[in-house]
């Protein structure tokens, strides 16, 4: 009996989506980031944020990486083009995660290229980011 339910529980892992928009209140969203990264996945995604700064305007992030494997090495991730046009529409980003990321992850969220402040927290630090993130 255990032996299927951890079983079920890796079938429905795998089911997930690698990366995933949830919103969670007035203008901010949360983002799941869980196994390999591939940029189609991460340009779909983009494409929701953007129809929600349509209908919000500027939009607040929260990226959780649970399960994070990184990003595919297979695609070209040097396009800079949607932070090049849309960077004004995120007012403030927090990435939660494992240290290993912290780096590779702030420099992919361009956190030294921003106007938004981006900060990174810990992975138990959730409750954390979400009050920095909701602040002026």
């Amino acid at each position: 009996m255990v032996l299927a339910t951890r079983k079920s529980s890796r079938a429905l892992q795998r089911n997930l989506m690698p990366i995933e928009l949830h919103h969670e209140r007035d203008n901010i969203f949360r983002i799941e980031l869980r196994d390999k990264l591939r940029q189609t996945e991460f340009a779909r995604c983009q494409e929701e944020v953007l129809h929600e700064v349509s209908r919000l305007g500027p939009v607040r992030l929260l990226f959780v990486l649970d399960g994070f494997e990184g990003w595919d090495s297979q695609d070209d991730w040097r396009d800079l083009s949607f932070f090049v046009r849309h960077g004004d529409s995120i007012a403030r980003m927090a990435i939660v995660g494992d240290e290993r990321w912290r780096d590779l992850a702030l420099m992919f969220a361009a956190a030294d290229l921003r106007r938004a402040p981006v900060e990174y927290f810990g992975e138990k630090d959730l409750v954390n980011a979400r009050r920095w993130l909701s602040q002026s």
